[in-house]
């Protein structure tokens, strides 16, 4: 279907919510509160299954009124299985696929209507430096700079070793052209640089007093530095040379590590953009992701902001550090959120999720009486578990058990079932505790059966109702799915 109605569509509509037993009292609760605010009249139908996540179309089809009159509008769970579009052909009339879990809907409501932004534009280009390029074969130089390219790196810097001069600069960088990867070059070393830039290198990093009596000769884009990097005035010379002899350039005033002079290297880029206000600026961010222990994600983004306000166009960027190896990844992120934002006029917020990795943007725990009354009304074996803000819960008609050891836990369910658990139900009810172990720990959502999300780094995982353990649906086995899938 096409997007979802904007609240203002909906006044007076008739909105039907389809779900399962488990979920139909949060799906009263909260569609008759969205009701109330964007004035339409909420219905809501419970259907014969516990969990509308075992739902498929077909199915759905057979268990549906002939007819609906009065309704305006479908509201199905996120989880049903099938084309929806059958259903909208039958009553003709829209037909909604909503979230997975059901303590989304309201935000679902407010922003389902609204275009995601595409955040596929951006103006800063990203350096992705190999370090110590010479001390690896062609074939690492090259795995690694398509590697790179695929991250969003727009050119590969070549970081070479001073004090060494490297053959083999040339056979590098033509394999990488011959890619048709762009290539820079990080070396003093003029033997280098005529080779690097002879076989097709476009851009030279640094260029100040040291070896600018050579440079200038040399047909290609250069990087300036000042020769003392904590006063931009010794960047003048250099350029007057290069402009003199009509060469490309740009400038980098130098961004130093925290606790040796960031601050004030941030002052000199605002400073440097009011002196050449028409000159192109690069930025070395290395410094501060791979010379700050944390997480860089934020580093990025904030970097990225600043360079976007001041008219930055290129970053040099390296993911050396454990902690700095999605580096490349996160600032092509990082730039086309705050490219958006600054164009549009708009807080970075809500545009993508992508950059929060350690926490999630919402948790949606349910309540402790929310869950003492879901707990009340299961009458099968099979385990939900769920975690509150301080507590994992894991529940079935034996019993309700709840505390923050994932070990305990397990044997209080152990002890309360009337039957021996088999293995393939203890593996899950253990992957499971332990997912929710980990969002409990951090701050994290977590709903049964799905993937944590960790931002782009998420990996996807399939549906335990969709895999088969041994001969049983591992789903109906061990945990049938929480309320949130309602």
């Amino acid at each position: 279907m096409t997007n979802f109605p904007r609240p203002s569509e909906l006044a007076k509509q008739r909105v039907l919510f389809i779900t399962g037993h488990l979920a139909s009292s949060s799906v009263r609760d909260i569609s008759s509160s969205l009701a109330d605010k964007y004035g339409f009249i909420a219905d809501v139908l419970e259907l014969g299954i516990s969990v509308a996540a075992l739902i498929h179309v077909d199915w759905l089809l057979r268990k549906l009124p002939v007819e609906l009159p009065g309704v305006d509008m479908i509201v199905l769970p996120g989880w049903v299985q099938g084309e929806i579009t059958a259903v909208s052909d039958r009553y003709q009339i829209p037909v909604y696929r909503g979230p997975k879990n059901i303590l989304d809907l309201p935000e679902y409501f407010q922003r389902g209507s609204k275009a995601t932004p595409a955040l596929t534009t951006y103006d800063i280009e990203i350096l992705a430096e190999i370090n110590h390029a010479p001390r690896m074969s062609v074939e690492q130089i090259i795995v690694m700079a398509e590697s790179y390219a695929a991250d969003g790196a727009n050119l590969i810097d070549l970081g070479c070793i001073p004090g060494e001069t490297w053959s083999e600069i040339g056979t590098a960088v033509r394999e990488l052209r011959s890619r048709e990867l762009r290539v820079s070059v990080d070396s003093f070393d003029r033997t280098e640089v005529t080779a690097a830039v002879e076989a097709g290198a476009e851009l030279v990093l640094s260029c100040n007093g040291t070896n600018i009596d050579w440079a200038a000769d040399l047909d290609v884009e250069w990087v300036v530095i000042p020769d003392d990097i904590r006063n931009i005035d010794t960047l003048e010379p250099t350029v007057n040379r290069l402009q003199a002899a009509g060469r490309r350039f740009r400038l980098d005033p130098i961004v130093e590590p925290i606790g040796f002079g960031f601050a004030n290297s941030l002052g000199r880029y605002l400073e440097t953009r009011r002196r050449y206000p028409d000159v192109e600026i690069m930025m070395g961010i290395g410094n501060l992701t791979e010379l700050t222990e944390a997480d860089t994600g934020g580093m990025n983004l904030l970097l990225a902001g600043f360079c976007q306000e001041l008219g930055i166009r290129s970053v040099l960027t390296t993911q050396v550090i454990n902690w700095a190896r999605s580096a490349v990844r996160e600032f092509d992120l990082a730039r086309r959120q705050t490219w958006h934002a600054i164009q549009n006029k708009t807080l970075p917020k809500h545009l993508s999720s992508d950059l929060v990795m350690l926490r999630d943007p919402r948790l949606g725990d349910l309540s402790p009486e929310r869950l003492a009354e879901l707990s009340g009304e299961l009458k099968d074996p099979n385990y939900r578990i769920y975690k509150s803000s301080e507590l994992l819960h894991l529940m079935n008609r034996d019993g309700h058990w709840q505390g923050v050891d994932p070990y305990h836990l397990f044997a209080q369910a152990i002890a309360a079932s009337p039957k021996p658990m088999d293995a393939s139900h203890a593996f899950y009810l253990g992957y499971e505790l332990c997912k929710a172990m980990t969002a409990l720990t951090l701050g994290k959502a977590y709903t049964q059966d799905e993937a944590l999300n960790w931002g782009f780094l998420t990996v996807p995982e399939k549906s335990v109702h969709e895999k088969k353990v041994g001969t049983h649906n591992s789903r109906r086995a061990a945990g049938e799915m929480s309320e949130g899938d309602g």
